[in-house]
């Protein structure tokens, strides 16, 4: 089986021109407190990058909160090759981009990072040249 994979490396997402934040913030953790609630992915995205940067890489992520949010272990190699045979929505499609204001930096080994598009870093990291460029994807048509 061929595998897929959405990692991006020395590349820096820039958040979706259409965000509607100027300040970068934490998504919501899901609808409800209860235990029994699943996270959103916004917030399973966000916990595993910000609590771990430049440690997991974009398929980790992306397979993690797949596997955690259908109750599968995120270290079963099965799944994760099952996962990765057909080709699967890179970290450009995630809210945290989207919506809460958060550049995604990868590095030359694909392990990612969040930058608040607020920051010094951020204006720096975008103008980089020897960084690839690209935006997370725009929530409405142009």
């Amino acid at each position: 089986m061929a595998e897929h994979t959405t990692n991006y490396t020395s590349t820096f997402i820039e958040v979706a021109e259409d965000c509607p934040v100027e300040h970068a913030h934490e998504p919501p953790a899901g609808p409800s407190t209860s235990p029994a609630t699943v996270p959103t992915i916004a917030a399973l995205h966000y916990r595993m990058i910000a609590e771990h940067p430049f440690e997991r890489t974009s398929d980790d992520v992306i397979f993690s909160t797949w596997a955690l949010r259908r109750g599968i272990d995120p270290d079963d190699s099965g799944a994760r090759e099952e996962f990765f045979a057909k080709g699967q929505a890179c970290l450009r499609a995630s809210p945290l981009g989207k919506r809460y204001g958060w550049g995604v930096l990868s590095d030359a080994e694909g392990r990612v990072a969040l930058v608040p598009r607020e920051s010094e870093e951020y204006a720096l990291l975008a103008a980089d040249p020897a960084l690839g460029h690209t935006r997370a994807m725009r929530s409405r048509r142009a």
